[in-house]
């Protein structure tokens, strides 16, 4: 049930209005609907809702205030990176304030010497690599969307990459945060040596989703540039034996730099698009690399072409020049823009599995197409077991959304029976609240609330997200015996 449900009346909403212009300046307060309009929904564009202002802060002083002027009035904040987000984490909640750190964009600091990087939370995921280029280091998390999303989000929804297998993900790669709890206090998490005092509570902000504390600086680690790099293409004439090539790969010792599926429906969608010189006659492929001194990675393409072959690999084929192997990236991160270009809408998914069953789980997508008339394309972080099927769908058609969100229930609660989780990299935001109800007990979930309640008792941070309540799994579990569902809460607001 929504806390905040009472309407803020127009005098109330006037006077938040008035405060917040106190203290940003006018253009950073957005108010009217159209100015609005581009922060309605983030990337799950199916949930879309205006809040009753946006604010764009530019310094973490100026984040102190927003958020002692909304906890004082008993207004929800939601915080919001670039938008990039698939589950609806940066949804706005209608009797709150949306809070962008877009501005805050500036990177602070870069130390070759350390190999760290201290960012605003605004600063988007590959400048960092970018700015230190220039010493010979990156930053190692890539996400499809690095061009754009920001590092803010990739906090707070504990984003990977491509190359998350050998490298890991974002709480592997971050040494510190600095953020503003609800009470108006700087705390900083983590710390740039290799321990910190106190209780290390770096793990539970990161991945929190924007429900603990506002991010206002990032410390990164920097990792040196490889040397070399090459990337196997491996073709296969059936999914399920591309799936279990991982499988095979992994439990031979090998951790490749970066390990991708994508069956034939992606490749297909994504060649016109990238030209990424994909084989469009395999069932599925896979795109396997290794990266280090030129001896490692010859000595491990052979190895990964080995087991490839007798896992029943058709054709290999080996990036022969730099321009080559980013083809074959290219192909992989530009999956999402490219199913805009053959549906209207596109539904990603994000569970993940054990790897021994991606196999099992591709079979069973191809039978749920049949079952809902729906096309869905797949690209895996198959390394680590995290699918990102893509849903195709009509957002214009009732009933096209309707079995896409089916579709998609499916798909994240056979996850969950397979021995895997609803989410691996995006979130639980508004997308996944009722799969939560499947996934964990009643006494995991209080375990959650009371983290929330210590950080935030009044639940002013990112409010109805992420942990459901016990009356939601309750409703949730009786309509789903008889083949219902419970809507999300967003739903009726469109």
């Amino acid at each position: 049930m929504d806390t905040f449900a009472t309407p803020v009346s127009t005098h109330a909403r006037e006077m938040l209005l008035a405060r917040l212009r106190a203290v940003l300046p006018a253009e950073s307060v957005l108010h009217t609907d159209e100015a609005q309009r581009p922060y309605e929904c983030d990337g799950l564009t199916m949930f879309r809702t205006l809040p009753l202002a946006t604010v764009l802060p530019s310094t973490e002083a100026q984040v102190v205030a927003v958020v002692g002027l909304c906890r004082d009035a008993g207004i929800p904040i939601v915080p919001r990176g670039a938008g990039t987000g698939l589950s609806g984490g940066a949804t706005p909640h209608a009797q709150g304030v949306l809070l962008s750190t877009a501005k805050m964009n500036r990177i602070l600091a870069v130390d070759p010497t350390a190999r760290v990087a201290r960012v605003q939370p605004g600063v988007r995921n590959l400048a960092i690599s970018e700015a230190a280029l220039t010493h010979g280091l990156y930053y190692a998390p890539d996400p499809s969307s690095q061009i754009a999303c920001s590092i803010g989000g990739n906090v707070a929804e504990n984003s990977g990459g491509v190359h998350c297998l050998k490298y890991g993900l974002t709480v592997h790669n971050v040494l510190r945060v600095r953020a503003v709890t609800i009470d108006g206090e700087v705390v900083e998490f983590g710390n740039e040596a290799l321990d910190s005092p106190g209780l290390d509570l770096l793990a539970i902000l990161i991945g929190s989703e924007g429900m603990l504390a506002i991010t206002t600086e990032v410390t990164v680690r920097l990792i040196p540039k490889p040397q070399l790099a090459r990337c196997i293409m491996a073709s296969f004439g059936d999914v399920g034996r591309a799936g279990d090539a991982v499988a095979k790969l992994i439990a031979a010792g090998i951790i490749p730099a970066g390990l991708e599926m994508m069956d034939q429906q992606a490749t297909r969608m994504v060649e016109p698009f990238a030209n990424a010189g994909y084989d469009l006659d395999a069932a599925a492929i896979l795109l396997c690399e290794a990266d280090g001194t030129t001896d490692e990675v010859e000595e491990e393409i052979a190895q990964m072409s080995e087991v490839l072959r007798a896992a029943g690999a058709t054709e290999l084929r080996v990036s022969t020049s730099e321009a080559e192997r980013l083809r074959f990236w290219a192909g992989r991160k530009n999956a999402f823009p490219a199913a805009g270009r053959v549906s209207p809408d596109y539904y990603c998914m994000d569970g993940t599995i054990p790897r021994k069953r991606l196999g099992e789980m591709l079979r069973a997508i191809q039978q749920m197409e049949a079952k809902y008339d729906m096309k869905c394309p797949n690209v895996f972080h198959a390394g680590d077991g995290n699918l990102h099927p893509l849903i195709l769908f009509d957002a214009n058609d009732p009933d096209s959304l309707a079995r896409a969100e089916a579709f998609g229930i499916d798909i994240l609660e056979l996850c969950v029976a397979l021995g895997g989780t609803v989410t691996g990299e995006h979130g639980v935001g508004i997308e996944k609240i009722n799969q939560m109800c499947i996934q964990f007990s009643p006494e995991a979930r209080e375990q959650f609330f009371g983290v929330k309640r210590a950080f935030d008792p009044q639940g002013l941070l990112n409010p109805e997200k992420c942990i459901p309540t016990l009356h939601r799994c309750a409703e949730y579990g009786r309509l789903h015996v008889h083949g219902g569902a419970v809507p999300h809460p967003q739903l009726e607001r469109f």
